[in-house]
């Protein structure tokens, strides 16, 4: 069963009993509405399989008299893959259109920005504001800071130059190791190094150390002091895993589905920048990203495929 449950498990019990779906107000809802001879035909229905994963079934519904009895007929296809589809395409989508925003805008705020600054360092060297030295120190503060995020905004152009070459993942975590240890250190956390020696996929080197980068310093802000970062690589399924694992709480239930999209964040300052970059630099190298998350932390997996020469290479 999709559920995970044996015969043996489900005889003499209830969908209530077994915990099995979330919303029983809902279920009730459309119980009623079959008590009523309506038939109800394919609606979504979140459930949990006996691991406690959660899972969407595509669901129809009807009553039926058999030999003098009212029976229901439930039928339930899993559409869990079509749905992570849909959610993978809509994120991209939104990516794709930050994207073209910032390479057709980003400059054009930047220039300005820019010259503006300089005059208030210019301003900011008279003897005349030597008292206002503090404000013009907080209004550059604030133009760096904006400055940042059009930098940001610019790593999610859709058609930014990368070039692709075969480079060993294990090489660039191995280059970052003393970066994000340093940063680590200063939050009173480690960090580890889990390399596996995979083979080398077809990557830019320089997007995959901003990738890198990035969600190790999600995962550090996620944490504790006394956490444990790892950086790990490994190969499963013919595809080259890189994976970051971190000791935090996991992410908040509520913006599960949002993941990677620009402005969705769990920290109070930011910007959700950092993370649907990452998910444009997998797009640009033909990669995906995986989560899994929970009350001990959360694993970010990004899985590039196996070069076809490889695949035949090895087997």
């Amino acid at each position: 069963m999709a559920f995970g449950y044996n015969r043996a498990d489900v005889l003499g019990h209830t969908f209530s009993e077994l915990n099995v779906f979330y919303d029983q107000e809902d279920l009730y809802n459309k119980r009623v509405r079959l008590d009523e001879n309506q038939t109800l035909y394919n609606y979504e229905l979140p459930y949990r399989t006996i691991n406690g994963e959660t899972r969407m079934g595509l669901a129809s519904s009807e009553t039926l008299n058999m030999n003098g009895m009212d029976c229901f007929l439930h039928t339930m296809i899993d559409i869990t893959a079509n749905k992570e589809l849909e959610a993978n395409i809509a994120r991209l989508d939104r990516l794709n259109l930050i994207g073209e925003m910032a390479a057709s805008i980003g400059h054009e705020i930047r220039n300005p920005m820019t010259a503006v600054r300089g005059f208030i360092q210019l301003l900011k060297q008279q003897e005349y504001y030597a008292k206002d030295e503090v404000y013009f120190d907080l209004m550059i503060e604030e133009l760096d800071r904006a400055n940042g995020i059009i930098s940001e905004y610019l790593g999610m152009a859709k058609d930014k130059r990368i070039e692709l070459q075969p480079q060993y993942l294990d090489e660039i975590a191995k280059s970052l190791y003393p970066l994000i240890q340093a940063e680590a250190n200063r939050q009173e956390m480690d960090v580890k190094l889990e390399l596996g020696k995979p083979p080398m996929p077809i990557i830019d080197a320089n997007e995959i150390r901003q990738l890198i980068l990035n969600m190790a310093r999600n995962g550090i802000e996620a944490m504790l002091p006394g956490g444990m970062l790892t950086i790990g690589t490994t190969l499963e399924n013919d595809e080259i895993i890189l994976f970051i694992k971190d000791e935090g709480q996991g992410l908040p239930l509520d913006i599960l589905d949002k993941i990677g999209t620009p402005f969705v964040s769990t920290k109070d300052n930011g910007t959700g920048l950092g993370l649907a970059i990452c998910y444009s630099i997998a797009a640009r190298q033909n990669a995906r990203i995986d989560y899994m998350t929970g009350s001990e932390g959360t694993t970010f997996n990004v899985c590039f495929p196996r070069p076809v020469e490889q695949i035949s290479l090895f087997q």
